[in-house]
């Protein structure tokens, strides 16, 4: 069963029932309203009678006393003990009451009971005759016209529930329209993405604050995540086979050709497996930072703690002086301690040192400063520096401001992404200064240890 169908089903038994139980509720009320009414009225006329019997003289005949308080549209009777009724007067329009069997009762009774398909009110009231006998004054009254007015209203009520059934399909069929409207131009959206691979939006015509508008915001809002994923994950590929490309075909030659003449001339040899090797290397470094950058922040076990940032830099320094034979110098405006994942860190300075030795020849300087209520690294290098028009790029994969030195420098266009993804997985800032012709100032804000 589709959803429209489901809501306007819903909709129509759920109103339908509701108005049935509002309407049989009015008309319960109101029909023990009127009977309770009724019955009161017939019980104050028979008191009336029991006080009239009481005060009336003894040689007053009966039959003539119980005449004068007939109620209209009914009849009034005594009965003895013996449950025989000799004093019985009837209106002559409810003649069938005389038939109505006698019962003697000992208290006094108030009901409304059933007789010949009509309600009647039943009032039987012990008094003593003027022969000081016990017996029962019983007053009955037809309440044909309360039974009709009843029957009317019973009537009201039906049809206003069978005319109120109209609106109500006519709104449950604008509201299930209006409920799956949105979901429908999704369902419509998603085949049509699927049909023809490309990725569209659902139309929101206007601003609103109720879930199916959050709905069709939070559906375009993914389509666009995943179309901006595809695109990242599509550039990244054919980045990725293109950057593998070269050193599998380096491979391939440099095997084929030792197929053909390694043993034969022992340089050749020495030459295609350094060549072989280097490659390899290469290819090694480039799948490890690929594995790095396909994992989610969330995977990466971050662990925040207190990180003395001239102590780290201290070992990271002596590492890089010893390896690139580059003098390194520090400057520390201000000791402080950094909250950060040690580990992390101390890759992200190695990528940022790593990138100040390859693109510059001079010194090198790393400054430890406070800046505000965070602290602030900074390595400063005096090389090739990235023009203003480059520098937005410089944190996307594969993209190098230096493509001509790319094989010499062997990077990847790998580092300052993975070095991005690590500082946002430590909640840190990475910026980079640079002009180019003089340099590049890599900067690294980290909160303060003591503001955890």
């Amino acid at each position: 069963m589709k959803l429209k169908t489901k809501i306007n089903l819903y909709t129509i038994v759920m109103f339908i029932l509701l108005l049935v139980l509002i309407n049989s509720a009015i008309y319960v009320t109101f029909s023990r309203m009127m009977y309770d009414h009724e019955l009161d009225r017939s019980a104050a006329e028979a008191l009336k009678a029991v006080k009239g019997m009481n005060k009336a003289n003894a040689a007053i005949d009966i039959g003539d006393l119980l005449r004068a308080y007939m109620p209209v549209n009914g009849m009034v009777k005594i009965v003895d003990t013996n449950g025989k009724s000799d004093n019985s007067i009837t209106d002559p329009n409810q003649q069938y009451l005389i038939d109505l069997p006698s019962h003697f009762y000992k208290g006094e009774i108030r009901e409304i009971m059933e007789y010949k398909d009509l309600p009647h009110t039943f009032i039987s009231i012990p008094v003593i005759t003027t022969g000081g006998e016990i017996a029962n004054l019983q007053v009955m009254e037809s309440l044909e016209g309360t039974a009709h007015i009843l029957r009317i209203l019973r009537i009201v009520l039906i049809a206003i529930t069978l005319f109120a059934t109209i609106p109500i399909l006519f709104s449950s069929q604008i509201l299930s329209n209006f409920i799956s409207k949105p979901i429908l131009s999704m369902i419509q959206t998603m085949v049509e993405i699927r049909k023809s691979g490309k990725y569209k939006r659902i139309s929101l015509p206007k601003q609103s604050k109720d879930e199916l508008f959050q709905m069709g915001e939070t559906f375009n809002a993914m389509i666009d995540q995943l179309e901006a994923n595809y695109e990242s994950q599509e550039q990244f590929v054919m980045n990725a086979s293109h950057e593998l490309k070269t050193p599998l075909t380096i491979i391939e030659s440099y095997a084929s050709l030792l197929k053909r003449r390694g043993l034969q001339q022992p340089e050749l040899f020495h030459e295609s497996v350094e060549a072989i090797h280097s490659e390899a290397v290469r290819m090694r470094e480039l799948t490890q930072q690929l594995l790095w950058l396909a994992r989610h922040k969330d995977q990466w076990n971050i662990d925040m703690q207190a990180v003395d940032l001239e102590e780290l830099i201290s070992g990271v320094i002596q590492s890089f002086s010893a390896a690139f034979h580059r003098k390194i110098e520090l400057k520390v405006t201000e000791s402080v301690m950094a909250h950060a994942d040690k580990q992390k860190l101390k890759q992200l300075i190695y990528i940022l040192m790593e990138n100040a030795c390859k693109y510059s020849d001079g010194p090198i300087a790393v400054h430890i400063d406070q800046d505000g209520e965070k602290a602030l690294l900074e390595i400063i290098d005096r090389g090739i520096g990235i023009s203003s028009e480059e520098l937005t790029k410089v944190f996307d994969r594969f993209y190098r401001v230096d493509k001509a030195r790319s094989r010499k420098t062997g990077g990847f266009g790998l580092g300052l992404s993975l070095a991005k993804e690590m500082a946002d997985a430590m909640n840190a800032q990475l910026r980079l200064q640079s002009e180019e012709g003089k340099g590049t100032t890599a900067q690294i804000f980290l909160y303060l240890a003591d503001s955890y």
